[in-house]
């Protein structure tokens, strides 16, 4: 986790000591102040706490000749006029982060404002392990080959063992699904599943302290002609060029956009539980989701001897809350189901299963306005049934900061809202029909899953087709795809850095048959 650090104002300052907002008049005065041997003061302040802040800098009368600022006057033309284009990123979970490392590796400035990074829930809160299919693994090795790795040897490999869908009273395999076969044709990393605390530490250290401002939620936002303006809770201002609305499902920065906008409620309630359990089929099974009628079970092996659950039911929404004697609550839904299940929930403790309600939202078809755009769960939030919310959060970071490498080293007065906006949309546009597809499927798969029945399937259309075939056939074609993912578009690299990817690969398949 972030060092305690990142959250004092020095870190503040210090990244305002980064940022050049100086006329050429005041930054000739700071360069000629650097060149003095004595007496020389530079602070960075703030004016008013509502208004954004700027520098200022106070020096002595003993200035240098008129050549010396002369020339400094030059080479702060220079500087100028290669500002760097500025982003600020509001949420700090996996998508804002992922977004902030693949900014600063392409030369951007980038800040990042999260209202409570020790709320990025990791295993046996909520949410559990993230699943990285091999779409995002692959972004990752784009972005930063170094992070890539380091995720990769933290992670648990699923992807290289059987997957799928099964019956859940019988235990017998509807669908297998394949995905080792796609990302070695890709090129790319099996699919892994990781902790999510232990991802965010990788990311925030990769990203630095000095970046990310936690105990920072953005509340407002304010754009004109020549910039973007975010105000905290607490009253700081900051500008930039852009605005990166990463902040969920709830996202405050959407709301500012399109208004209020109620998300929709998925009929299920999730049960979640973490087991310090290995199963005798762990070498061989990789994850399974148990299907029944109005509920379903999904459970998968997540490494360091631990087996992570959910268990969905179809009820009414009570809220947030928990729930006293869940563990008997399930044992009741779900004790007639296989041995595989309900020796998982037995072993679990009750302290260790929590429970919360599933909203998603419906798609909006425009993300952002001017210079706020909006990724990952603020844009298109899905349902978990899935799990591949993070894999298009990562998606999208890859997208929007290869659109945005075209404005990256315009002139100082040549970032203007029609190069930003252009960027913006057409970084929508190439993300729009991947993510329809996905939240259609998602939502699909929620309705389909509360009446699945063992036996048959469309026979309301008279099909002759039983769900093992159809399923299989479906999430064949459907799990191709989504490996895939951005495969296409990942840049070519020079010959060395290749010649590392290939490196990684092998030994990262190799590690996984030794």
């Amino acid at each position: 986790m972030a060092s305690p650090k990142c959250l004092t104002r020095t870190s503040y300052h210090h990244h305002l000591h980064q940022t050049n907002y100086l006329s050429p008049k005041v930054f000739s005065i700071s360069c000629s102040i650097i060149n003095t041997k004595k007496n020389s003061i530079i602070s960075s302040t703030y004016r008013n706490p509502k208004r954004t802040r700027r520098y200022e800098v106070i020096a002595n009368n003993n200035s240098s000749s008129t050549e010396t600022k002369h020339e400094t006057y030059e080479g702060v033309e220079k500087k100028k006029k290669e500002r760097r284009v500025r982003i600020l990123i509001a949420g700090g979970g996996i998508g804002g982060l992922v977004l902030a490392l693949a900014a600063k590796e392409r030369g951007f400035e980038v800040m990042v404002f999260e209202k409570n990074l020790s709320a990025i829930r990791g295993e046996g809160r909520y949410r559990g392990p993230i699943q990285l299919m091999s779409s995002a693994l692959g972004v990752l090795m784009d972005i930063h080959m170094g992070v890539a790795e380091q995720v990769m040897n933290a992670g648990c490999v699923t992807g290289d063992r059987m997957n799928g869908l099964v019956d859940g009273v019988s235990g017998d395999w509807l669908a297998k699904i394949d995905l080792l076969a796609p990302a070695i044709k890709k090129g790319l990393p099996v699919t892994l599943v990781i902790s999510r605390t232990t991802l965010q530490e990788i990311l925030l250290k990769a990203v630095g302290d000095h970046i990310v401002f936690n105990n920072s939620k953005v509340v407002e936002i304010s754009q004109d002609p020549h910039k973007v303006v975010a105000t905290l809770d607490d009253g700081r201002q900051f500008e930039g060029d852009i605005l990166v609305g990463a902040d969920g499902i709830w996202s405050e920065v959407r709301k500012k956009l399109f208004g209020t906008q109620e998300a929709s409620y998925s009929g299920y309630t999730c049960y979640s539980g973490l087991v310090d359990y290995v199963p005798s089929y762990t070498n061989s099974i990789g994850y399974r989701v148990f299907l029944g009628r109005n509920q379903y079970f999904v459970a998968s092996d997540v490494g360091n001897g631990k087996m992570q659950w959910y268990a969905f039911h179809k009820e009414p929404q009570i809220g947030s809350g928990t729930l006293e004697g869940k563990k008997v609550r399930l044992t009741k839904l779900f004790g007639s189901w296989c041995s595989d299940v309900t020796r998982l929930i037995a072993k679990t403790r009750e302290e260790m299963i929590l429970r919360r309600d599933i909203y998603d939202r419906d798609m909006i078809y425009s993300w952002g306005k001017g210079r706020v755009t909006l990724l990952g769960d603020a844009a298109h939030p899905l349902q978990p049934n899935l799990g591949l919310g993070g894999c298009l959060a990562i998606e999208d970071c890859h997208r929007l900061i290869h659109e945005l490498e075209s404005i990256k080293k315009s002139e100082y007065n040549a970032i203007k809202s029609i190069d930003i906006a252009s960027a913006l949309k057409r970084y929508e546009q190439k993300r729009m029909l991947r993510t329809m597809i996905t939240h259609g499927v998602t939502r699909m798969a929620s309705k389909a899953l509360s009446g699945y029945q063992s036996f048959t399937f469309l026979s309301a259309f008279r099909l002759p087709v039983q769900v093992s075939e159809f399923l299989q056939m479906v999430s064949s074609y459907f799990m191709t795809w989504l490996v895939a993912g951005e495969a296409d578009m990942l840049k070519k690299q020079d010959q060395q850095i290749e010649g590392q990817k290939h490196k990684v690969l092998l030994q990262y398949n190799r590690k996984r048959y030794e």
